[in-house]
């Protein structure tokens, strides 16, 4: 679970585990040292004395990567004596001209707006906590880069954009700029960013330089519940509701109308992936002529030019991963309501799976996004995006609210594994 630190000090303070709903009492780590969940192998802190330091290091490189991949030259195209350049929001910019706003919307928050913010949002943070007068507000800007985190899709793009350029460059000159570059820097500078940093030893720093109230001790006879926001265990107030009393968020001992929620989400997904692989995601029209392309026959053309691997990466995140997430979900929530007692720790893993992986499903989305925003040629080629992208990119945002709203720790409830 924890590790007992080497000076033999006294045990730390009660830790819930936010998958299996299990209490731990952590004590003081050593440096390097990471506490698991005993029951369902979740990690519940990790403990590096220089974390913050090498997490504000990464942001700020972060951040300068973001500038030079928003303002150096990107990536050309070159056909027939014309020449298309985009940048790093042409295609959100081309797709909400096209009359596409909402799919404008999903490029554009997903790889700039929520990276920038997310990096942004760090800086400040971790900056701050190294003045002397600190500011008061950095918890609560902390709240929000904590939540832009899984929006902050650099890496899917990343990979769409290397999707697009295998399936141009047999039909052009495609030439790539420094500023594709430094979004290869700038996905490096987030991953490592992100592992560096710990939530829970941001909110611990928090305390001991007095930005919030320090905590106070859990009495094991009154009720007590987990903060989804900061991962502090607190008792409840005498009414059952309140507070966090360190940041302040609204406590639920579970999240609230989970089961409902997930459930409304899940068959909302399932109507809008019909028309999703029905109709056309893209139409590439050549010489006034063209043919609409779905999802799968994407999948087949990448086959038939002999480009199997990148074929079975585009199936695996385009068709592979919504069906098994939105059937993954379906197993979790109805062997719930049925009170399943049978390999919850694998149900729990496959939770942490459904969590993870859903977001690698953008990478058709942001490959639509630039070529749309490359191959604007006028009568010679144009691709134009449609309308089952639309319909695509709900499926993956909608997933993967559907696995933030469901809460796993009622599992073990139903399972009669939880008492408190």
């Amino acid at each position: 679970m924890a590790a007992k630190s080497e000076d033999g000090a006294p045990p730390g303070r009660m830790m819930e585990c936010h998958e299996c709903g299990l209490r731990h009492t952590v004590r003081v780590l050593p440096d390097g040292t990471t506490a698991r969940c005993v029951r369902c192998g979740a990690t519940l802190h990790r403990f590096r004395a220089s974390s913050l330091d090498h997490a504000f290091a990464y942001a700020c490189a972060g951040l300068v990567f973001f500038l030079m991949a928003t303002f150096l030259p990107f990536i050309s195209l070159e056909i027939s004596g014309r020449v298309q350049t985009a940048s790093l929001v042409t295609g959100a910019v081309v797709l909400y001209g096209q009359g596409l706003w909402e799919l404008a919307a999903v490029v554009a928050l997903t790889m700039f707006v929520a990276p920038a913010l997310r990096l942004g949002t760090l800086v400040l943070v971790l900056g701050g906590l190294r003045l002397r007068r600190r500011p008061r507000w950095l918890p609560a800007l902390y709240r929000w880069a904590v939540m832009l985190g899984p929006w902050a899709m650099i890496e899917v793009y990343l990979l769409g954009v290397f999707v697009a350029y295998v399936k141009l460059i047999d039909l052009a000159t495609v030439v790539v700029g420094p500023g594709l570059y430094s979004v290869g820097a700038l996905m490096l500078a987030i991953i490592a960013a992100g592992t560096a940093l710990d939530t829970e030893t941001v909110w611990r720093e928090f305390e001991r330089r007095g930005l919030v109230p320090p905590v106070p001790p859990v009495d094991p006879y009154r009720p007590a519940c987990l903060c989804h926001i900061c991962g502090l265990v607190s008792n409840l107030p005498a009414g059952g509701q309140g507070g966090c009393p360190r940041c302040g968020a609204a406590l639920h001992r579970r999240r609230p109308d989970s089961l409902t929620r997930t459930w409304a989400l899940v068959i909302t997904a399932i109507i809008l992936y019909i028309p999703a692989n029905l109709f056309p995601v893209m139409t590439v029209i050549s010489l006034g002529s063209g043919a609409p392309d779905t999802i799968m026959s994407g999948v087949i053309e990448l086959a038939d030019s002999g480009m199997w691997p990148l074929a079975a990466l585009v199936f695996f995140a385009s068709i592979t991963v919504p069906v098994l997430k939105l059937i993954g979900l379906i197993l979790l929530l109805v062997s719930t309501q049925r009170g399943a007692t049978r390999r919850l720790r694998d149900r729990t893993v496959l939770y942490r799976i459904v969590e993870a992986v859903g977001r690698w499903s953008m990478i058709d989305i942001f490959m639509i996004s630039i070529l749309v925003a490359l191959v604007q040629l006028g009568e010679l080629a144009t691709i134009e995006p449609g309308i089952g992208a639309v319909s695509f990119a709900a499926v993956v945002v909608i997933t993967m609210i559907a696995a933030m709203t469901f809460d796993p720790r009622l599992m073990w409830d139903a399972a009669g594994e939880n008492h408190d």
